[in-house]
């Protein structure tokens, strides 16, 4: 008994460790995230009609024709990807809901990574993305709300069903935690 105990507090400390190491350089220097990225943005293009389907899907099941959508960017890390996708889901709803003839929901971005990631990095690109939000979509366009949710998403995050849209796209290479799951779940995952 007193062996197995000492083996899930030494997957615990690795676990602690890993949270504390595994994360992007930070700022703007030659080496950090926010200048090195272009595989992750390549990616999202790359999903981008995916994306562009599941909210399709979603307006047809009225999901999106609320008064405020709320969406959540998971291991958004600290580069202009943290707001990449936001904004590609703005624009879709945007434009879905102009096609019907209806107000576009005002929007709520909550950008996920651990304690340790350079949100203000992110921050700074806010102006921007606002300013391009209104070019893209108008100047009557509504607000679009962002936060910051820093954790581990192997913890809790959000209340429950508070979230309408959550995204991730290279998220899985950064585990803070080692879960073991069954074959089945993952070729499940695969198939989507």
């Amino acid at each position: 008994m007193k062996l197995g105990i000492h083996k899930i507090n030494a997957r615990k400390n690795i676990a602690m460790e890993a949270k504390s190491i595994l994360h992007m350089n930070v700022g703007n220097g030659e080496s950090s995230y926010a200048n090195n990225s272009s595989v992750a943005e390549t990616a999202m293009q790359k999903a981008l009609p995916i994306l562009n389907n599941t909210i399709k899907d979603m307006a047809n099941r009225d999901i999106i024709h609320i008064p405020y959508f709320k969406m959540a960017e998971l291991a958004c890390s600290s580069s202009t990807n943290s707001l990449l996708v936001a904004s590609n889901v703005v624009n879709i709803i945007h434009n879905l809901c102009e096609e019907k003839n209806r107000e576009a929901p005002q929007f709520e971005l909550y950008l996920n990574d651990l304690f340790e990631n350079d949100f203000n990095t992110i921050f700074k690109m806010l102006p921007k993305f606002y300013s391009n939000l209104k070019k893209e979509n108008g100047e009557q366009f509504g607000p679009c709300f962002v936060s910051a949710t820093p954790g581990s998403f192997y913890g809790r995050l959000f209340s429950d069903q508070s979230i309408h849209l959550v995204h991730s796209t290279y998220g899985i290479h950064w585990l803070s935690q080692v879960r073991i799951i069954s074959t089945s779940i993952i070729l499940t995952i695969l198939h989507l």
